[in-house]
């Protein structure tokens, strides 16, 4: 079975840094998530004894649930992108577009304070999905190089998704994991998030300072989209946001939480469109532009994971990991395991490790959450945020070369990892 598990990574990887798809009844899927399934099929078939214990795992009542995760992530995901279907994310684009003038200096900043702000309110992977196509449509009719914005957008968004528990997939499953509450984790995450975002642009300014010369001859249209669906968009993300900060207080799972507002916001919308007999919105474009890959990625996953529990092999990395400094050991190992298996099973293989580990501490746990975050900036491998960008990218035919994305990788991940872990020494 260990050559299974081996075997699925390599070529799930392959895929990944390739971009490979699969054409299906006349639609392209994404190779990566249908090799992890593959792979996870083939252990079922030799050992159908993992199955009935994998099946307890899902329908436990507990936080690691990875059903509960899923409806939390994809729930969160369907109000964000609600807001991008309605125009109101490419409306802020293109404020910001306008409130720069020509400068490109001053509109790399200011898109820096956007794609920030949007992270910390929706997620990494949202703003990578919605924002990616207004840089490179802005920069190709401005006649600009799209290739400091898409950096910079890159790393803004895989560094502020670190500050609340809903920023990245990887947050929510290692944060509940192990209770920590809404509150408890913005209090500990501030400091380390703000401290490397400040750094992360500095860097950035430094790197493409010359890039950002030319004038600026491209104005977008910065007229407001529909007022009312925008209302409506605006007040549900609110809510879930506050909401979940209250849950842990009022006894409610964040979970039952973000989808009560999906749902809610459905009927909203619904009686929005009836009463003004607008149709141009649907719903179920929403619904379809969900990144639904992510569920039989993020199973099979947490089977593999849990292959690799029944083999034996998490006690070896649990000793090997306490020889060393925790907080330092979990965040450098968690940054570079997430480049060879992607953040979302790294999150669950290390999991599983400080659950396993009794002298572990939170300080370890926040560890490995900044490495699942920066991890995703050495190598578009490192999280799911990244396959989806260099997706976008090739089908706008701009070619970044996996080693383009990794030498920038090494000047600003390193660097922001090591500031990033060195600031949470300060509280926990």
């Amino acid at each position: 079975m260990s050559f299974i598990i081996i075997f699925t990574i390599i070529f799930m990887i392959i895929s990944i840094v390739y971009s490979k798809t699969i054409k299906i009844f006349k639609q392209h899927y994404a190779l990566y998530w249908i090799i992890g399934l593959s792979g996870s099929l083939v252990l079922v078939l030799l050992n159908s004894n993992l199955l009935p214990t994998y099946f307890d795992l899902l329908f436990e009542n507990t936080t690691m649930n990875p059903i509960k995760i899923l409806i939390l992530f994809l729930s969160f995901s369907a109000i964000s992108l609600y807001l991008d279907d309605i125009g109101f994310i490419a409306y802020l684009a293109s404020k910001t577009v306008a409130f720069a003038g020509h400068d490109q200096r001053k509109l790399f900043l200011y898109f820096y304070v956007l794609v920030s702000f949007l992270t910390i309110f929706t997620a990494n992977d949202i703003v990578i999905l919605t924002l990616t196509p207004f840089l490179i449509y802005f920069s190709k009719n401005a006649k600009i190089n799209p290739f400091p914005y898409l950096v910079m957008q890159f790393v803004a968004a895989n560094t502020w998704s670190m500050l609340l528990i809903i920023g990245n997939p990887t947050n929510i499953y290692m944060a509940t994991s192990f209770g920590i509450t809404f509150i408890e984790y913005l209090t500990v995450m501030t400091l380390p998030t703000v401290v490397t975002g400040l750094l992360s642009y500095f860097i950035l300014a430094i790197l493409f300072y010359k890039n950002l010369s030319q004038k600026i001859v491209f104005q977008e249209n910065s007229s407001l989209p529909n007022r009312g669906l925008s209302v409506l968009g605006i007040i549900h993300l609110i809510g879930v946001t506050l909401m979940m900060a209250i849950a842990p207080y009022l006894g409610f799972e964040m979970y039952l939480i973000a989808f009560f507002f999906v749902i809610s916001l459905f009927i909203a919308h619904q009686i929005f469109i009836f009463w003004m007999k607008d149709k141009k919105v649907d719903f179920k474009k929403t619904i379809f532009r969900l990144p639904w890959s992510l569920v039989p990625f993020f199973l099979s996953m947490v089977f593999m994971i849990h292959a690799f529990d029944d083999l034996g092999w998490l006690p070896l990395f649990m000793v090997f990991l306490s020889n060393f400094n925790q907080d330092w050991i979990y965040g450098l190992s968690s940054f570079l395991v997430s480049n060879l298996i992607n953040n979302i099973p790294m999150s669950i293989l290390f999991t599983n490790i400080l659950s396993m580990e009794p002298s572990s501490s939170l300080q370890a746990v926040y560890a490995s959450i900044i490495g699942s975050n920066l991890g995703a900036i050495f190598t578009p491998i490192g999280a799911l945020a990244g396959m989806m960008w260099m997706s976008i990218i090739k089908r706008f035919e701009i070619t970044i070369h996996f080693y383009d994305f990794l030498r920038y990788g090494f000047i600003i991940g390193l660097p922001l990892l090591a500031i990033s872990l060195f600031s949470l020494q300060f509280v926990v």
